[in-house]
């Protein structure tokens, strides 16, 4: 979908080519509306955990417009520093940095219930384990054999089922109404069911930026349709102000031990997620394999940004896949064209109006679209998992990572006479399983015999041969 009158196909593949402005901002919007609603989604649900988020009448709903902000306003930054880069910091690559999902299963149980103040233990959290993901880039390339498929693909996926819930309680009126009649009625349902048609409707029949852009889309429809039936208010757009600076220390910083552990360790699995979405973009966009220099940059670009962005009150960044997607779409290279969208999230994160107006949309509307996002990180784990050579082995090691992993999140009862700091990583779920996957995939022999799973198997023991994992 190359589009020759952008620029020759050498100067597409160029990273340090700028294309004609008339077509490099449109094409750097496009980036923008790529990443958007996921960029400012995880914002909301964390204020949403805390008690503070839609539908909770608090007083300190206006947060939660300030995080949506900075969302945006640490997004464009952190993707300057992929783009343009400082010093050794950057891959000076079209790397598009947005709020990452990867660690809400870690903030929930950190902040549930307990307002704005427990947001400082989040930030306190972000700034530590942003600075130690920027430290993994000094060696990150030898760390990536810990993480195979078997590990980040079981990740991933257990992310998306962590998030999962979250979607359908959006969709049937939000936390707050929970037990109330109007949770789960019909007008609920159809305002998220709008979403999720129109989503699906672009992605399968759409082509171009319709459909890289179809959950925007669906959730605009979908905003209308909620404004029609009367849903929607505008009440706190009217009082934002037009323009506000980031505020330093916004939330205040506060350091805690289960925090500072489950941002580090998810921090490593992030660093890894960067180096395969750095592969993608010279892959797709140039041809070629990314640099050990590209990867480092990279590395130290995603975490300096997390730890600033946790500094003002925003969340941890991480470098977006829809975007490395969308650059082998068009076939444009150019990481100007990524800091022109980089500067456009900037400007907006400058104007509260802006926050305010994400902040109108009902949380059914966004039900539907996040149910759509958090099946697709499910759809992406599994899409990694296909990757596995799946022998016995790598079952067995799959099969007790998610039964604990899986198991724990859904009765995190089972664990209350652990120490408090244990007891928040554990029931995250995530953590325990790529802890178990990880050291049984480093420890366990390389082969499995047949008889070793028949009698726990059903008969279901896999077409494996046991032959060495992939």
């Amino acid at each position: 979908m190359t589009d020759t009158s952008i620029g020759t196909p050498e100067q597409l593949r160029d990273p340090d080519y700028t294309p004609p402005i008339a077509k490099a901002v449109p094409l750097g919007i496009q980036h923008v509306l790529a990443m958007f609603v996921s960029n400012v989604t995880p914002a909301i649900i964390v204020c949403g955990a805390a008690g503070f988020g839609f539908g909770s009448n608090s007083p300190d709903f206006p947060q939660m417009i300030y995080m949506i902000q900075m969302s945006m306003f640490f997004a464009g930054i952190a993707t300057l520093f992929q783009s343009i880069g400082i010093g050794p910091v950057g891959a000076r690559l079209p790397i598009v940095q947005g709020t990452s999902f990867a660690f809400i299963p870690i903030m929930i149980p950190l902040v549930a219930g307990k307002g704005v103040d427990a947001i400082a233990v989040l930030m306190g959290g972000i700034v530590v384990g942003g600075l130690f993901h920027a430290f993994l880039g000094l060696f990150i390339g030898k760390l990536r054999f810990a993480l195979p498929p078997l590990v980040t693909g079981l990740v991933v996926t257990m992310i998306g089922l962590a998030l999962v819930k979250v979607g359908i309680q959006y969709a049937a009126g939000g936390v707050p109404a929970i037990g109330k009649p109007e949770y789960g009625s019909l007008i609920n349902w159809s305002m998220a069911g709008v979403v999720i048609l129109v989503t699906l409707g672009l992605k399968f029949f759409a082509r171009g930026m319709l459909s890289v852009s179809a959950v925007l889309i669906g959730l605009l429809v979908g905003y209308v349709f909620a404004y029609l039936m009367g849903e929607v208010n505008l009440g706190n757009v009217g009082r934002a102000a037009s323009f506000a600076l980031p505020n330093p220390l916004h939330f205040g910083m506060e350091f805690s031990v289960a925090a500072i552990i489950g941002f580090c360790l998810m921090s490593f699995v992030s660093a890894v997620e960067t180096v395969g979405d750095v592969s993608g973009i010279t892959k797709g966009g140039a041809g070629r394999e990314a640099t050990d220099k590209e990867i480092q940059g990279a590395t130290y670009a995603d975490g300096l940004g997390t730890a600033i962005s946790g500094f003002f009150g925003a969340l941890p960044n991480t470098s977006f896949s829809q975007n490395v997607g969308l650059i082998a779409m068009t076939g444009v290279m150019s990481r100007m064209v990524v800091t022109i969208g980089a500067v456009f999230l900037i400007v907006c994160g400058l104007i509260p109006k802006i926050g305010a107006i994400i902040s109108s949309i009902p949380i059914e509307v966004l039900g539907g679209g996040v149910i759509v996002m958090f099946g697709m990180v499910v759809a992406a784990g599994v899409s990694m998992l296909s990757d596995v050579n799946w022998n016995r082995r790598n079952m067995v090691i799959f099969a007790i990572a998610l039964s604990l992993g899986l198991g724990l999140q859904l009765e995190p009862g089972a664990l209350q006479h652990l120490p408090s700091t244990l007891k928040v990583l554990a029931t995250s779920g995530i953590l325990p399983a790529a802890l178990i996957a990880i050291v049984l995939n480093l420890v366990l022999p390389q082969e499995l015999s047949g008889e070793a799973t028949e009698e726990v198997s059903g008969g279901l023991s896999g077409k494996g041969d046991g032959s060495l994992s992939g």
